[in-house]
Parts: C-alpha cells; structure tokens; sequence
C-alpha cells in the first residue's frame, strides 16, 4: 500500500469507535470465520520463536509479568495489615482458576500454568487448540493426568451456560479480531467471578499505530502476514474505559441467562422488577481516571535494539498509543 492510499484509509476512520451496541450471547456475533481461517494457516508456526509469531513470544514475559503485579497489588489492598506476612509474591497465580480466551498456541496458557494457575485455554480455531495440545504433552507437568492445563476447542460464549467462573480472564491481542467487541467484552467478563479480574492486549486505533502493525510489520518489513490486522478493529484504550463505566453486571440472584445491563446497553428485553445488578466496573466520575483499584492500561513498547517489549511506567505520555495492556477487576457481590 503506498503512502497515499494509507493516508486515504486513515482519514476515512472515524476517530471513535462505539461499543455501545446490543450485547447478545451469539457466538456469531463475535467470531470471524475469515480471521479464525487465517490463524489456522498459521497454525504450525506458534513455537517458532523467529517466525509469523515472534513478536508474541517477546511479548509475552511482559503480559504476565503486568499480570502478576496487579494480582499482587489487589492481593495486598484486600488484606488485612497485619496479614500481609502471608503474601507469597511468587505464588500469586497458585491455585487460581484462569481462562485464557483466543489462546492460540498456548504461549500465556502455558507460562500461567507453570506459575500454578489451574488454566484453561481456549480458540476458536482448532488447528490452534491442535498445536497448543501438542505441545503441552511434551511437558510432563502439563500434559494429562496433569490439571494445570486444559485446552478446548470453543468460542467463550459457549462457556457461558456452565455454571463455572474464573479468577483470572485474559484475551490477549483477541478484541482487535472479533466482529462485534461489546458482545466479546461482556461474555469475557461474565466469566470472571465476582471481585475476579479480566486482562486484555490489543491494539489502539491511531496513526502511529496503522504505521507500526501494517504498514511497517505487514506491509514493509513482512514480520507479519499481510492481512492479519484491521485497522478499523482497533480499539482505542478509552473506549474500554469507557464500556466499562457503564457496564453492569447481573448478580448472582438474577436470572442465569439475564443480559448485562448497561444505562447506554438496553436489552431488548425489559429486566424482570427482580432483577438487580453491580455497580458501574469502573465507577469513577468521567471527569477523573480510574481508580487503581478498579481498572488500569499501561503501554507495551517494542525496543527494536534490544528487540524486547517493556511494559511502560504507569501515565508515560504517548505509551499506549499503539500497543497496550488493559486490566480490570469485576465488583464483589456486595458492591451492588
């Protein structure tokens, strides 16, 4: 694509991008029979470190380390003073329940795993699912009899009829490859448990960002398959913000199959008188950013030096202007 024609595509995006549409449980909705046909192909390539997804092997030390610090940091703000002794920094995923949604080959899958999460990693791609398998069975701390890791071949909707919920969700570089986010984001955090958190990765949705994920890693340098990003998918992190202002969660004593609500999200289906639901995820004012202890992003920045990501300090102006993590945690049932 030359300069031109990119200039063009940029300036026909519109700026923002609503997410404030219709949730439903449609796995439809969501997946994108072209992009899971095109991560297929790519199947084979997960474990090669130097290939199609090199990056992500990179990346991905510093996606669970941001995980690790926000588990302990809620760890250490929900106990009690003089508790805090009982704190093992290093076994903060020990015997958690984690759901890795969209999980590809198995790169976050696995590395939570060995941290002693009971994970679960799912795609809906099955030569994915296939490869992710196969390569967990060459660690015997993984493969079966072992529980500390499971794989289904499954969209996250389908999960929503079980009764189980999880600690931990985490859907990393997956929101900027479904249709439809505001019904991938809500089934994504109707999986967490109450007071459980959500992780994401994606992409934001500006200039720097179009320049560094397609025109220089597609379509200059080919790191990367053509194709394997859509601009316009990108999201920006304060849209997140955002849809997370508004979103509501159903609680326990509702309806298993109520929508989540949301004031800008109604249902088309009128709420029952009984129904009741969390406060706000986020419930700072507009005018004011979140609250640590309710949600945080923070910038991921490639140094092509080193060839390392670094996760950036917390407010660096300009970190999250291309790729970002974003975190989350669900209100307690009490915070209604």
């Amino acid at each position: 694509m030359s300069l031109r024609a990119a200039k063009r595509l940029l300036r026909s995006i519109p700026s923002s991008r609503s997410l404030q549409t219709h949730a439903t449980s449609n796995a439809q909705n969501t997946i994108n029979p072209a992009e899971i046909a095109h991560f297929s192909r790519l199947s084979s390539q997960w474990w090669d470190e130097q290939g199609e997804f090199g990056f992500l092997h990179k990346m991905n030390p510093v996606r669970v380390q941001f995980i690790r610090q926000k588990l302990l940091e809620t760890l250490y703000d929900d106990q009690p003073a003089n508790d805090m002794h009982d704190i093992e920094p290093m076994g903060v995923l020990k015997g958690l329940d984690v759901l890795d949604v969209g999980c590809g080959g198995g790169l976050l899958s696995e590395s939570l795993a060995r941290l002693g999460a009971h994970t679960t990693g799912i795609d809906a791609s099955e030569s994915n699912i296939t490869i992710a398998s196969l390569h967990a069975s060459a660690d015997p701390k993984l493969a079966p009899p072992s529980r500390a890791l499971t794989y289904l071949h499954a969209p996250a909707e389908t999960l929503l009829a079980s009764p189980k919920r999880y600690d931990v969700v985490c859907s990393m570089e997956v929101l900027e490859h479904v249709d439809n986010p505001t019904s991938f984001l809500s089934t994504c955090a109707e999986l967490v448990k109450p007071g459980g958190h959500l992780f994401l990765s994606t992409i934001s949705r500006t200039p720097l960002a179009y320049a560094l994920t397609i025109l220089m890693a597609e379509d200059i340098l080919r790191k990367v398959s053509s194709g394997t990003h859509t601009y316009s998918k990108f999201i920006k992190p304060s849209e997140l913000v955002q849809f997370f202002r508004e979103y509501r969660s159903p609680l326990p004593s509702s309806s298993s199959h109520s929508l989540p609500h949301s004031p800008s999200h109604p249902s088309s289906i009128p709420p029952s008188p009984q129904q009741t639901y969390s406060r706000p995820w986020i419930s700072t004012p507009s005018s004011s950013p979140p609250a640590r202890t309710q949600a945080e992003t923070r910038g991921l920045i490639y140094n092509p030096l080193q060839a390392r990501w670094h996760l950036a300090p917390r407010n660096a102006w300009g970190s999250t202007e291309c790729n970002y993590l974003f975190w989350v945690r669900k209100p307690k049932e009490e915070d209604v």
